[in-house]
This record gives C-alpha cells, sequence and structure tokens, in this order.
C-alpha cells in the first residue's frame, strides 16, 4: 500500500477508531482508555485532501481504505483493535469460516479454495438486495479494468495467484475505455479459476499453493461490486455519486475534494458482520485543513473527533507522551516509510543510478537520525537497514552499511563515489535530480538528504510535486525515467498485510513484473536472481518463505537498490 500508505496496520487501527469508539453528546471522543462503548452521535473527521477512490477496485490509501472499512465488506478481514497482534489474524467477514484442509475447505493439493458466504449480507438497494457469488467475482474481475483513472490498485496479486486471470487481463487492456466496452467484456469473459457454484459459494482454483491468498482476499481490491457498477465508468465522478453499501453505513454525500458524509445503511444487519460494531449514527469527513497544526487544533476545540491523513504534530506527541496522556496511541507497523528509491532507467552522467558502487556511498550517506527527528523523534521512528521492515516475514537484522550511530559517513561515501566515478569514466558527478512530495514532513526530508549528499560531494537539484501526482503520474511514468526526468525519489511504503507479506514488499516493489503504469517498482530495478527467488517465496509455505525471502532482501540490499530509512510507528491521538 504506499504512504501511497497502503497499511493493513494503520487502515486497521483507523478502522478500530471509527468503528469500535463510543459516543457522548453529538460526537465522539478518541479516548484509548477502556471504557463500555454508547450508541449514537456523530464521528466528525477533519482531513486535508479527497480520498485517491471511491471505488474500492483502485483505492488503495490509507484514506481510502479506512473510509472502506465502514461500507463495504471483504471475504476475510481483521478485527478491529489496537493490540497490532490480535489485529494482524485473518478472520471471516462475509465468508462464513476459513477454509482450510480440516473444514473440507481446501484440497489436498492446495490449490482448490471453497468459500462459503454468509446469508443475510445485502446491497443498500430499493429493495435491499443480498450480496450473491457473482458480486464477488465482479469486483475482483473489476481490478484489472483498462480505465485510465480507475483502473485497479495492484492486478498483479490476482493475476499472480488465480487461474486464468492474467489473461483475462490481458484481454481487459485491450477493450475500449468505456462504460459499455467495460462491461460486455468482463461480463462475457470468464476466469477459470473463479466460480460461482451458486449463491453462496465461491470456488477459486490457484495457479500454485499461496500461504497468503486469504490477505490478498482481505485486501479491497477484492471488495463484492453491484450489477448497478457496469453501468458508469470505474471511479469516475458518475459512479461515485451512485455507490452502494454492504457494511454498515452507507454514503449519503459526496462533494469531492469538500466532504464525505455516512449514515447507517438500513440493509445492513448486525448479526450478519461479526466485525463491526457501528457505534456511531453516522460520519462525516470534511475535508480541506491546510496543516497538521489546524487539524489538531479542532480536535483539542472539540469540534472535530478525529484528523487521518496528517500526522500529529512533533510538539503534540511529545507533549502527550511526557503526561501519558490516554488519547495517545501508538500502533507498529510493516512499513519502511519513506526510503530513497533509485531510477535504473535514468541515462543521466552514463547511467550513474546504474552504478552499484555509486549506489552504496549514497547508502553510506544518509543520517538516518536526523530523519528520525523529522518524524517525531528516535521513539517513534526506528533507523532500518533492510527492504523487509522489522515484523514481517524473512526479516533478519542486519546492515551491510554500517555508520556511526546511524548518522551517516561521509568517508566511506567519499570512496566509493570515487571508485564508481572511476568505473563511468566521470571526473565529475552533474547534480541528481530528486523528486519529492510538497507536503507534510517531505520537503524537510529532502533538505536532510540533500545536506548528507553534499557532505560527501554529491549535490542534488530538486522539483516537488503534489502526492496525488507524485504517486499517480510522475513516479510510475516510465518515458519519464528513461528520459531521466529524475534520479532519486523519497517515497513510502507500507505492507498490505502483516506477518507473511512478502508479496506485499518484496514482490511490488522489486519484481520485474511491477515496473510500469500500475506497478510500484519506481525505476525499473529488474534482477532475475530476485526475481527467481520472489516467485519461490510466494509458491512456498510460510515456514520455508521466510528463508526465501531474508535471501531475496540480502540480494537487495547488496546491490543497494534502495536506501531504507526508517520504520514508524504510527501515532494517532
Amino acid at each position: 500500500m504506499q504512504a501511497r500508505l497502503n497499511a493493513l496496520t494503520v487502515t486497521a487501527a483507523l478502522g478500530a477508531l471509527t468503528l469500535g469508539l463510543s459516543a457522548c453528546g453529538g460526537s465522539t471522543t478518541t479516548s484509548n482508555s477502556a471504557g463500555t462503548p454508547a450508541k449514537g452521535g456523530t464521528l466528525k473527521i477533519v482531513d486535508a485532501g479527497d480520498v485517491d477512490h471511491l471505488d474500492t477496485a483502485s483505492g488503495y490509501t490509507v484514506t481510502a481504505n479506512a473510509l472502506e472499512r465502514a461500507w463495504t465488506r471483504q471475504l476475510f478481514s481483521y478485527k478491529a483493535s489496537n493490540d497490532i497482534v490480535a489485529g494482524s489474524v485473518i478472520v471471516a467477514d462475509a465468508a462464513t469460516d476459513i477454509p482450510s484442509a480440516a473444514n473440507g475447505g481446501i484440497s489436498a493439493d492446495g490449490k482448490t479454495i471453497t468459500v462459503h458466504l454468509r446469508p443475510g449480507v445485502k446491497w443498500n438497494t430499493t429493495p435491499a438486495r443480498e450480496v450473491v457469488a457473482a458480486d464477488w467475482i465482479r469486483g475482483i474481475k473489476r481490478e484489472c479494468n483498462p480505465d485510465k483513472n480507475g483502473a485497479g490498485g495492484n492486478p498483479a496479486y490476482y493475476t499472480a495467484t488465480i487461474a486464468g486471470m492474467a489473461g483475462f487481463c490481458t484481454g481487459f487492456g485491450k477493450v475500449k475505455d468505456t462504460a459499455a466496452d467495460i462491461a460486455a467484456y468482463q461480463n462475457n469473459n470468464q476466469v477459470s479459476g473463479m466460480v460461482a457454484k451458486d449463491d453462496h459459494t465461491l470456488v477459486f482454483t490457484l495457479t500454485q499453493p499461496a500461504g497468503d491468498f486469504y490477505n490478498i482476499l482481505a485486501m479491497p481490491f477484492a471488495s463484492a461490486a453491484p450489477a448497478e457498477y457496469d453501468a458508469y465508468l470505474p471511479d469516475g465522478p458518475d459512479q461515485r455519486q451512485h455507490m452502494l453499501s454492504d457494511g454498515p453505513y452507507a454514503i449519503t454525500k459526496y462533494d469531492a475534494n469538500k466532504e464525505i458524509d455516512f449514515g447507517r445503511n438500513p440493509a445492513w444487519d448486525a448479526s450478519t458482520d461479526p466485525l463491526r460494531k457501528a457505534y456511531v449514527n453516522a460520519i462525516t469527513v470534511t475535508e480541506g485543513q491546510t496543516s497538521a497544526d489546524a487539524t489538531e487544533q479542532q480536535v483539542d476545540a472539540g469540534t472535530a473527533d478525529l484528523g487521518y491523513d496528517w500526522a500529529p504534530p512533533s510538539t503534540t506527541i511529545a507533549t502527550m507522551k511526557a503526561s501519558q496522556d490516554a488519547r495517545l496511541g501508538i500502533f507498529g507497523g510493516a512499513n519502511t516509510n519513506p526510503y530513497l528509491r533509485f531510477n535504473f532507467q535514468s541515462p543521466n552522467d552514463n547511467k550513474a543510478m546504474g552504478n552499484v558502487h555509486i549506489r552504496q556511498a549514497i547508502e553510506y550517506a544518509i543520517n538516518k537520525v536526523s530523519i528520525a527527528k523529522i518524524y517525531g523523534g528516535l521513539s517513534i521512528n526506528k533507523p532500518i537497514h533492510t527492504v523487509i521492515p522489522p515484523g514481517s516475514v524473512g526479516f533478519r537484522d542486519t546492515n551491510l552499511y554500517p555508520t556511526p550511530n546511524d548518522q551517516g559517513d561521509p568517508v566511506k561515501c567519499k570512496a566509493l563515489l570515487a571508485q564508481g566515478m572511476q568505473e563511468l569514466g566521470l571526473k565529475t558527478l552533474a547534480p541528481l535530480k530528486y523528486e519529492y512530495r510538497n507536503s507534510s514532513n517531505h520537503p524537510k526530508v529532502m533538505q536532510s538528504v540533500k545536506a548528507d549528499l553534499a557532505a560527501c560531494g554529491i549535490q542534488i537539484v530538486t522539483t516537488a510535486t503534489t502526492p496525488s501526482d507524485y504517486y499517480g503520474k510522475f513516479l510510475p511514468d516510465l518515458n519519464a525515467a528513461k528520459q531521466g526526468k529524475w534520479d532519486l525519489a523519497e517515497p513510502g511504503w507500507n505492507a498490505d498485510w502483516p506477518g507473511n507479506n512478502g508479496r506485499a514488499i518484496v514482490a511490488p516493489l522489486f519484481g520485474s513484473d511491477q515496473c510500469g503504469a500500475n506497478g510500484v517498482n519506481y525505476g525499473c530495478w529488474s534482477d532475475p536472481q530476485t526475481d527467481t527467488l520472489i516467485k519461490q517465496a510466494e509458491a512456498a509455505p510460510a515456514s520455508q518463505a521466510d528463508a526465501l525471502w531474508a535471501q531475496a532482501d540480502a540480494r537487495i540490499m547488496d546491490q543497494a537498490a534502495m536506501v531504507p530509512f526508517q520504520q514508524q510507528l504510527t501515532p494517532l491521538t
């Protein structure tokens, strides 16, 4: 998920706040202390900007995924909990149970999965209509729709696991970008690995056993989709005004970049939903907050309950930690956020970014403590040295590029820089092009990195862009990469689920097949050894995948394909 944060941990934490807060008067409180929830009131959320997408097929940020928890259902999901361990366990949602060999839900070869659906889960249509197996198939098919604005967030999860999905998506990519053509292809072409045996039984056939398949089905991408969506372009303005719900809340108003309102869904039956308590009567999201301080002031004044796309100010975190304020929650997460990315496509300086010694020089240059301080200090931001963060399968506490107290080593940087320049036949290195986001802490991160690189003789020229353009237009643009419009970038990444999540960290960031318009392998690292390890790990059970993901991590770091900065803990106030 990126910052373009697609963090399950953060989403689950926000989901807990959204759906598990006790109501008091006209609004709710954000206390993390124990108490008896009471129904009623309105949860008032304030944020900076609009969600990236409302359509579940394409929504791929913390804000989108957190809101989706309120009005969509998945076959499998996670409990809303402040306990990261409890909130990381896959549980049944719209499915009746977790398929296993013991209950007959998994075939002997591990490739056939039978999912039974809960009766009584309904769309808020008039009259209310049951969500059936065909709706779940439609939802997954839509993940590889060809629309330029509503394309799926990560089709590779499904093309790599479900038999016939890759071929279906290849054909889908050739369809004209109209609602009628998209619906016709989707409805007239089947995926061999997805069969609605009856209205309440889904059968998946996998290309190979996948220990993380239930995590993949727990992604909002795999939400059910009603037939009514066939009338609209995916996530287009018309569809955004006609969203249907099978969760406890329904969208009652959507005003782009201004407001999203939710009311209770009259078709929702609490007896069919083991995960969502739906204590509040309504949720309002007011957009356009200009700073973290402005958001915090509203929360402090009681005019808002929750701000969720501005991080709490560092001073607020420090004050609340010092006073042991129970309203401060600090949540773990499988993230590397932010981190430094190299453009391997760049032709600049005889393809300087393709030289391993120049990349290794930059590894040694970075003062990770300075970056941690920008985000609130070392107590909630831990310097890391691997692709895979702590708490994820394949993590090994290793450091190929140690520096004194993680504060950088200009001497080693200069030595490796000189070696790399000699190999490239360069007497001087032209300023590297650094692309960064113009919001939140990112300008400060850029300044920190700029100073670190200057200390060892590397200059940069910088260009700023908005977060939506950064992830939506610039970094995925292969032409921009090949033209050398950037050499360095500073995105962020949160795994889409905890635990056995190599497919959600290593594979999307460094798999060769993730280079391109819908991928997040920005700059296109392509290494046969890495690709082989990814394929082996994805097919292996978790007990064996651990070592394979660790080997992939070691390979990527040996080649200095990224510079990890830190693992963030997420403070919510």
